[in-house]
């Protein structure tokens, strides 16, 4: 089913950028002080004979998709670049025509299979794992999207109804879902604004004395300085999720220090986030944390909004975690472990309530998945990988747009402002934050309304 509207691919250019953290961010145990961006220039051609450019951008963050006790970060990240070399050259071989979301699930499997014999080529001790596959693709992913709203002179979310897009949810999802459309599961125009949660690493500075030295760049360090700068109601909370002590301790602290902090400003409603990435042993010790935070922070355990997935990211392999228990009290969302309908019906069959959308798993993947999760009911939220400029950009658009998302993550303006600096004069609603939500109301320009 080809539609006068298809595209294929004529060029693909890849291109690599390096940024310094301004702070280091504690990640799985890693202190990360540095990140490298994926960019991603295309042309396409519409069966028509119509040229339009797009372009992708997303941080390769393998230290997240990539974890490895035995590779070294440079191990990971350059057989990253190296893979995105290879899928970028299969994605211009790939010849036949249709709308990007057709692209890529017809092209998925060729990208796992060429990660599979880059890890035996390179002779890797562990192999490139799928999800480290889907963020490289991510960025080729978006530039599609891009450009073939681009070509079409529309908002690439005005594209993914019956008039451009052939397939019925069921091609892609199964039966279940047969005679439904992707656009039914989107908003036809962005959300005017999203709550931004702002991230509070294990390394962050909560109070002026646990600060180490001043950067004095402009921006603040300590939390209540956050809250002050950018008029914050939403907080992330990371957890170490191998040291109980400490991580209610931790939450502990940053409950006391907001709840100053907002009664100075007279603010009485403020929402928390936990991620443990992953690092609790079992739900088990999730559930003491929660027992020990209700009965010492009452108030601060009131507040948590949703906890991000707590244990393994390997499901299958860690059945006996089931999150019920956890889940009557507050809603427990798939993360590393959201790569397919198959790993998102699992994690709901072992308890799970919400998942956690990123656009660095690819914007075909993440609009497939937001409508299975809607169907199933399930609690929704769009994080970044500390995205910058057009990848959160990217980001904040799919946010917008996909109905009950709670808020919206934006890290880079913490850890990376100097990537975001060329950005913000051409979209200060994203990129200035004053009252502790973001402006997405405005990202309604051609593709995925990204101006290079």
């Amino acid at each position: 089913m080809t539609l006068p509207t298809a595209i294929r691919v004529r060029e693909i250019t890849p291109s690599f950028e390096e940024y310094q953290y301004r702070t280091p961010i504690k990640f799985g145990g890693v202190a990360l002080d540095r990140a490298a961006l994926l960019n991603i220039h295309c042309v396409v051609e519409t069966v028509s004979g119509t040229i339009a450019r797009g372009f992708g951008s997303m941080p390769l963050g393998n230290v997240w998709s990539f974890p490895s006790r035995v590779l070294s970060y440079d191990e990971t990240l350059g057989a990253m670049k190296q893979l995105a070399q290879i899928l970028c050259r299969l994605t211009v071989a790939y010849r036949e025509a249709g709308h990007p979301i057709d692209l890529n699930h017809a092209l998925e499997e060729a990208y796992f299979q060429a990660a599979a014999q880059l890890s035996t080529d390179l002779h890797l001790a562990e192999p490139i794992p799928r999800l480290c596959t889907l963020v490289v693709a991510s960025p080729i992913d978006a530039a599609l999207h891009d450009a073939f709203g681009k070509a079409h002179g529309r908002n690439c979310y005005a594209t993914y109804g019956p008039d451009f897009l052939p397939h019925d949810l069921g091609h892609y999802l199964g039966a279940e879902y047969a005679g439904e459309r992707l656009d039914r599961y989107l908003l036809s125009a962005p959300r005017a604004r999203l709550p931004l949660y702002h991230l509070i690493g294990a390394l962050d500075p909560l109070t002026d004395a646990q600060v180490r030295q001043r950067l004095d760049d402009g921006l603040p360090q300590t939390l209540p300085e956050w809250i002050d700068y950018n008029g914050l109601t939403h907080l992330k909370v990371k957890l170490n999720g191998d040291d109980l002590g400490w991580d209610v301790e931790r939450f502990t602290a940053i409950e006391q220090v907001t709840a100053q902090t907002q009664q100075r400003r007279g603010v009485a409603q403020w929402y928390y986030s936990l991620d443990f990435n992953e690092r609790c042993p079992n739900v088990e010790y999730l559930l003491e944390f929660l027992r020990r935070t209700q009965e010492g922070v009452p108030a601060g355990f009131a507040r948590i909004q949703y906890i991000e997935q707590p244990t393994a990211r390997d499901l299958k392999a860690n059945r006996h975690n089931v999150m019920h228990q956890a889940a009557r009290l507050r809603p427990v969302v798939i993360d590393e472990s959201l790569l397919d309908l198959e790993s998102l019906q699992l994690a709901r069959a072992m308890g799970y309530t919400g998942a956690a959308l990123k656009a660095c798993k690819g914007q075909t993947s993440s609009l497939l998945l937001a409508a299975a999760a809607q169907k199933m009911g399930l609690f929704l939220c769009v994080q970044d990988l500390t995205c910058p400029g057009a990848s959160l950009l990217h980001s904040a658009g799919l946010a917008a747009r996909v109905p009950g998302v709670a808020a919206i993550e934006a890290n880079a303006r913490q850890y990376m402002p100097a990537a975001n600096a060329p950005w913000v004069e051409r979209f200060p609603g994203v990129f200035r934050i004053t009252d502790g939500t973001m402006e997405t109301g405005t990202l309604t320009g051609l593709g995925l309304g990204v101006v290079e």
